[in-house]
Order: structure tokens, then sequence, then C-alpha cells
């Protein structure tokens, strides 16, 4: 996938070494006049980075900064500014926006291209994003679950995982099976980003995504990309595939069957009946809801009801306290 660099200007001529940097990486660039149109553009597709013209003016250039490291979706995105003249309090204040970097007119040309790809170089490196997607990873999704536990808030954690993905990828073509995830990954962050303001949506690997909403937010987005998964997946397939509700495949055993079309199950846990702690006491009961909800056949979600004393009890008692949502 070629590198996709957005540029915010109102002048008329890309910086020479920006430029040449975009071209020597095979990317391009979009030039853009307002900071509507970057979120605009961030919200459509995957950004690799945001280029901000601090001459041009320099306030509301760095208020989008601010804000757009302060998002969730796009914090991952590296943001650098570039100026023609070199004034300290200006790049002070851009590093304190979130600023990935900041290049000035004390910086050659070349120095410049070798900046700008250090900050593609520790974005791999330290943020935790799936290149597939861009959204953000194991490490972050850990640090999401950490900042909702300590702000003290009614919170969801929500594991989504497609049934029959697999079936799919082999009958059909890992490019159609890369292309089942990326939709998916845009399901859920439209979905999320339009019915939560303080929603997160993040990659584990494969077919699985966690989402992270308030409590109150979690049947209503969960019902709306559950609606949405099972409209768009059932165009995946040849129309007489679609028709009958499934296609004859092998299985992973090689036995010949009848394979069902995709659905998506979704294993909810929450903080209202339980403290929890530690993100990995999360992680794990959503793992839990997770197979618990691809025990049934269709889309839907389920919600860990149990409390913390469900714990000491068994397992055939416990299920019994867990609430299946069908949308």
């Amino acid at each position: 996938m070629s590198l996709n660099v957005l540029y915010l200007s109102h002048a008329s001529r890309i910086p020479e070494s920006l430029e040449r940097f975009v071209e020597e990486q095979g990317g391009h660039i979009t030039p853009l006049e307002t900071t509507a149109e970057v979120r605009q553009a961030l919200d459509r597709g995957i950004v690799d980075l945001v280029v901000l013209d601090a001459d041009d003016d320099f306030v509301i250039a760095s208020e989008l900064c601010r804000r757009l490291k302060a998002d969730s979706f796009n914090s991952v995105v590296p943001i650098v500014f570039m100026s023609r003249e070199h004034q300290v309090e200006q790049i002070a204040n851009s590093f304190e926006s979130g600023a990935d970097e900041f290049l000035s007119g004390t910086h050659s040309g070349r120095e410049q291209r070798l900046r700008l790809r250090m900050v593609l170089k520790r974005v791999a490196r330290d943020v935790a994003v799936h290149p597939s997607t861009m959204l953000p990873g194991t490490k972050i999704i850990q640090h999401e679950i950490e900042r909702r536990i300590a702000g003290g808030e009614r919170f969801a954690v929500c594991y989504a995982d497609i049934d029959s993905f697999k079936e799919f990828n082999d009958v059909y073509s890992y490019p159609r099976g890369d292309t089942v995830i990326w939709i998916l990954s845009l399901i859920l962050r439209d979905t999320v980003r339009r019915l939560s303001s303080s929603g997160f949506v993040g990659h584990i690997g494969g077919d699985d995504f966690i989402y992270t909403v308030p409590f109150e937010d979690l049947a209503r987005v969960s019902n709306a990309v559950i609606e949405t998964f099972d409209t768009l997946m059932s165009l995946q397939y040849p129309d007489e595939d679609r028709e009958r509700g499934f296609y004859i495949a092998e299985d992973r055993q090689g036995r010949v069957r009848e394979i069902p079309l995709m659905t998506l199950s979704i294993g909810c846990v929450t903080n209202v009946r339980r403290q929890f702690t530690h993100p990995a006491k999360v992680s794990e009961l959503a793992t839990e809801m997770k197979h618990y909800a691809k025990s049934f056949k269709g889309s839907l979600y389920v919600v860990d009801r149990r409390g913390d004393l469900a714990d000491q009890q068994t397992k055939a008692t416990s299920s019994m306290m867990i609430e299946r949502e069908e949308a």
C-alpha cells in the first residue's frame, strides 16, 4: 500500500523536500486547505502522515494537532510541522500540542527527508498499529482499558470475531479475506465513532477486534455493528451462495460439508457488577464471552451479567447469569 500523506496549507506549492520524500516512498500527497478537510480525509481511509504548514496559520494548525492527538482513532497518525523559519517558541508549542516532529529552515532538504523517514520508523516500532487497518494493536488496547479502569467510569469491552472466516479465506482466496477484515474495521470504526463519542476500536489481529464504549452505548453500538455486518458481508459471496445461505467446501478436517455464510460473534464484559483492577482480567473475560457467543448461530452479542462472586461459582451456574443479546 502506497504512502498516503495529507498536507494542510493555503500555499500553492508543496515544499520540495516533502515532495521528494513522498516520491521516494512511492506515495502521494493530498493538499488540503481546511482542518475540516483533514478530518474528513482521516475518516475516509488510512492516512500515514499529516504535515502542517507552520507558516500558514500556526494557531489553527496547533489546535488541530492537539485535537487529533487527543482522539483515540487518530492519535496514532504522525503529525509533522514544517516551517521556512526557526522560531524556538513555535517549535516548543508544536511539541506541546503533540507533534511528532518539527522541520525548520535550519534543516537541509536531505535532513528533512531523513527526519520524515525516522518519524515513520518510530511509528512502526513504537506504536502498535496493524498495517492492514491502521487500528491500535494489543499494546494500545491494554492502555485504553487501563485508562478506563483508572477513570472510574462504567464501561464495556467487546471482543468481536468473524464466524466461518477461515473457511471463506480458504475457498475465496486470501485477498478476499483481507477485504473482509478491512470492511469489518470500517464498520467498527464508523459505527463506534457515530454512536459513542468516547468509544475506542482496536485490532488484535486477523479477524479479531476489540471495541470499548461507555456502558450506556453498548446496546446501540453492538446492534448497529451487527446489522451493518450482516448487510455488507452477504455481498461478499456469489449470488448463488448468498441465495442458498451456504456454500459447499472442505472444512479444516478435509470433510465436504455446507459452510454457512460469515456471521459476527461479540462477547462483552462490563464493570457494572465487577470491579476491575487490571486489563488482563478484562481480556480474559472478554475472550471467554467471545467463545460463548460463538456457541450460538447467527450474528449476536452476549453480555456477561455476572458479578465478582460468580467467579466462585461453578461454570454451569455462572453461565446462567450470562445474558444473550440479539440484534
